[in-house]
């Protein structure tokens, strides 16, 4: 199991595209930053005093992947804590991470065929791993993204670069104001029932998508969700 450690850092970008979300991008203030694919983080605004309590944080899917320098995390305006995010932090502002947690890619899985299913910001843990050299042991993989409409698509860039590391990977996005919402069904038609199927969503939608899945008799340590929150 990874050590938890603490690490002060800070903002180095912002990226604002779309109204209400925001990409930060962190750098450490001392030690490098030492996590695995898929894996989340505890952000702190207030600063940390060793001798006290761990102020309020909110997790973070961990966007970045674990060979990059500086880590990328995404985040739409939804409550009081991302509201305070998006109010005070600027370029240069300084916080507090905690990391690492979640063992998402390091359960035992079948690589062959494996199924991502993502709605809206929920795929940001894949791209961790879709952006690491290990994601070149996967065969076939592919990937169903779901998001509200094609301007909310903001990781064209990283599914391209995914792609390259490996060349059989396969994306499919659908924009709910063209085509509607990812329909689960027909994801599991067109897939292999011995296939590992990664959720990563709203938690309405990974509960829900979950529960097909188990009904289509599908075992469940085959069905893998990022709901940590």
């Amino acid at each position: 199991m990874a050590i938890v450690k603490k690490y002060p850092a800070k903002v180095v970008a912002i990226h604002n595209s779309i109204d209400g979300v925001y990409t930060l991008i962190l750098e450490s203030l001392n030690k490098p930053f030492k996590f695995d694919p898929g894996q989340f983080l505890h952000l702190a605004l207030d600063d940390y005093d060793p001798a006290g309590q761990w102020p309020d944080s909110r997790c973070f899917s961990m966007q970045s992947s674990p060979s990059e320098y500086m880590i990328k995390i995404t985040y739409a305006v939804k409550g009081v804590f991302t509201y305070r995010m998006q109010q005070q932090l600027k370029i240069g502002s300084e916080v507090t991470l905690k990391l690492p947690y979640g063992d998402l890619f390091t359960q035992p899985h079948n690589k062959v065929n494996t199924v991502f299913i993502a709605g809206g910001t929920g795929i940001t843990p894949f791209l961790s791993l879709f952006n690491h050299y290990t994601f070149s042991e996967y065969i076939n993989p592919i990937l169903f993204v779901g998001f509200r409409s094609r301007n909310m698509n903001l990781y064209e860039v990283e599914l391209e670069k995914a792609q390259k590391i490996n060349s059989h990977f396969n994306y499919k996005p659908f924009y709910q104001d063209e085509s509607g919402i990812l329909n689960i069904e027909k994801i599991i038609d067109s897939t292999n029932k011995q296939s590992a199927f990664f959720i990563s969503g709203p938690p309405a939608m990974i509960k829900s998508f979950k529960q097909v899945l188990i009904n289509e008799g599908i075992p469940a340590n085959q069905v893998l969700t990022d709901d940590w929150e």
